[in-house]
């Protein structure tokens, strides 16, 4: 069974903090001195405390974004007050999360219902999706399917987030970023490391400057205790220790020769072979 939103009407004038539709930095809202600080906002009007380094993926304003960190840091919950933000203060928006699954799709919308009660906000859906958002604004959050062949058809977006993008499809994600182009809507790929393959690698070791990273260890994140991670290190190994908890790509199990050993073995200055 796929997960749903719980559709719930509401009444709810248009009005303090909901923008009217309208171009660029117009839009925002400025009715209180928090109301440009996204890390502030979140805190004062959802409850959301983030720490230091939440607090940098919040405030990041650029169109590129990678997050790259360990798990249990609060990825999840940290984009999806970044997505209430955006949908709050951007009258008639679109922001689109995609997931390896539905199910993962609908945990993170059910965090940003969550958020949006805070608002004093009854979640409903939009009508059209089986796991969306609509604010009285008429912003949309919509959770996409782990499907290339199923998410096809929106535009317009104003911010796509990719939740555990480590274990997202190349294709999915080959099909999805063209849904940015008449908008030049903002990008941010989160995820745990998972291996020395996919987009998510390629973008954080090869991809330019447009990309803002942001690297949180668990070593780094004051909810995470020591004595647990050295319990975690005894019990996994070094290899899964470090990809799951220090960010850091490793090997495939499965791989003969290091990736390195196989991009330095490769060459375009030679010539095809010609038989027959």
């Amino acid at each position: 069974m796929r997960p749903t939103i719980i559709v719930e009407m509401y009444n709810i004038e248009l009005g303090n903090g909901v923008g009217s539709k309208q171009s660029g930095e117009e839009k925002r809202s400025g009715e209180c001195e928090n109301e440009t600080d996204a890390a502030r906002w979140v805190k004062a009007k959802l409850g959301f405390s983030p720490d230091r380094m939440q607090q940098e993926v919040l405030r990041a304003g650029q169109h590129r974004g990678l997050l790259n960190c360990t798990r249990q840091w609060g990825k999840s919950t940290v984009t999806a007050a970044k997505a209430i933000y955006e949908a709050y203060h951007v009258a008639e928006s679109l922001t689109l999360v995609v997931s390896p699954s539905s199910r993962q799709s609908g945990e993170f919308l059910r965090k940003a219902a969550g958020f949006v009660r805070k608002l004093g906000i009854k979640p409903r859906g939009d009508g059209d999706n089986e796991i969306s958002l609509l604010l009285p604004n008429r912003s949309r959050i919509v959770g996409l399917p782990g499907s290339e062949a199923k998410v096809r058809g929106f535009s317009a977006v104003s911010l796509m987030l990719v939740d555990e993008a480590a274990r997202v499809s190349d294709e999915l994600y080959l099909a999805i970023r063209p849904m940015l182009a008449v908008s030049d809507g903002a990008l941010w790929l989160m995820s745990t490391p998972f291996g020395k393959r996919g987009f998510f690698y390629e973008a954080w070791e090869n991809g330019g400057p447009e990309w803002t990273r942001i690297r949180a260890a668990a070593t780094e994140c004051p909810r995470i205790g020591q004595k647990f991670l050295e319990e975690e290190r005894a019990t996994m190994g070094e290899r899964w220790f470090r990809q799951e908890y220090l960010c850091e790509f490793e090997e495939a199990v499965s791989g003969v020769f290091a990736r390195d050993l196989v991009d330095g073995a490769v060459s375009e200055e030679i010539e095809a072979l010609e038989i027959g």
